[in-house]
């Protein structure tokens, strides 16, 4: 039944599946938390339910430093003492290079559009962009602290040198796999060049390109983080280096869970936007 191609698990055997690896590495961690401090009762390594439990107090509700603490913080409501908290502040920094990092990820799609379609344009820019695929974008991190210096420009350009070309080769080959005979059919029904561009090859790439975006997601984290725990003052990746100094491990696998939720969130958010703007459309 196993390994059968068309075996399908009821509902109950589907959701149990579904769970068993997260359960099984849970009780992993756990039974080794248990062994090391059974030898350690002050292992910080892999910390006890309790220690986590303390880190996550920690986070979720306490601010960065005591003097970042707004006075009568400890009579303060949860929601008040979580939109305090070193979490929260973390979160909101590198949330906001997040964004700006996405948003310029639009004049690449665009980019990559206009050179599938005009081919004087891609003759112009493909061999550019090619070559600068190539490069390692933290081999270049020292040249942008230089240029930009340790502020935010400086790790939003990283990310867009380590993600921007990519989307752009992409959505140039999602362009040019478009069928010829839909863009002649287009001319025959009297449209123009960019009404064709945006209106027929566009609309038809779109939803591949938000996958492309969304499958990226992880490598617009991994040069944010790089950023961050270079040169930076704030962050979900300052906190993380920070706390590894002090071996502060139950602050930073919440903190690394917490990451992981954000961009899983994100990833639902557009897997389901594509899911409603492109109801035709089926992921392969």
């Amino acid at each position: 039944m196993l390994f059968r191609i068309d075996a399908r698990p009821n509902r109950i055997a589907a959701f149990a599946l579904s769970w068993f690896l997260f359960a099984a590495g849970i009780a992993f961690y756990f039974q080794a938390s248990k062994s090391r401090h059974a030898e350690n009762p002050e292992d910080k390594v892999v910390p006890s339910l309790a220690q986590l439990s303390q880190g996550v107090t920690d986070a979720f509700l306490k601010p960065d430093t005591e003097d970042a603490a707004p006075e009568g913080l400890e009579n303060a409501s949860l929601p008040r003492r979580f939109f305090t908290s070193m979490l929260w502040t973390d979160t909101v920094a590198s949330a906001k290079r997040f964004v700006w990092s996405m948003l310029l990820l639009i004049p690449a799609v665009m980019l990559g559009l206009h050179m599938g379609m005009f081919p004087v344009f891609g003759q112009f820019f493909l061999r550019f962009i090619l070559f600068f695929d190539k490069i390692i974008a933290l081999s270049v991190l020292p040249i942008l602290f230089i240029a930009f210096g340790i502020d935010e420009l400086a790790k939003i350009m990283l990310i867009v040198i380590g993600v921007t070309p990519t989307i752009i080769l992409d959505t140039f080959n999602l362009t040019k796999s478009v069928p010829p005979e839909q863009v002649v059919k287009g001319f025959t029904l009297g449209a123009q060049d960019f009404g064709i561009t945006y209106r027929i090859v566009l609309k038809q790439i779109l939803p591949r390109v938000l996958n492309s975006i969304r499958l990226n997601l992880k490598s617009v984290m991994l040069f944010l983080f790089a950023g961050e725990m270079i040169a930076s003052q704030d962050g979900l990746a300052f906190r993380i280096a920070l706390l590894r100094r002090h071996m502060g491990m139950n602050v930073i696998i919440p903190y690394v869970l917490w990451v992981a939720l954000l961009l899983f969130l994100v990833d639902f958010t557009m897997r389901l936007a594509n899911r409603k703007f492109h109801p035709w459309f089926r992921e392969a």
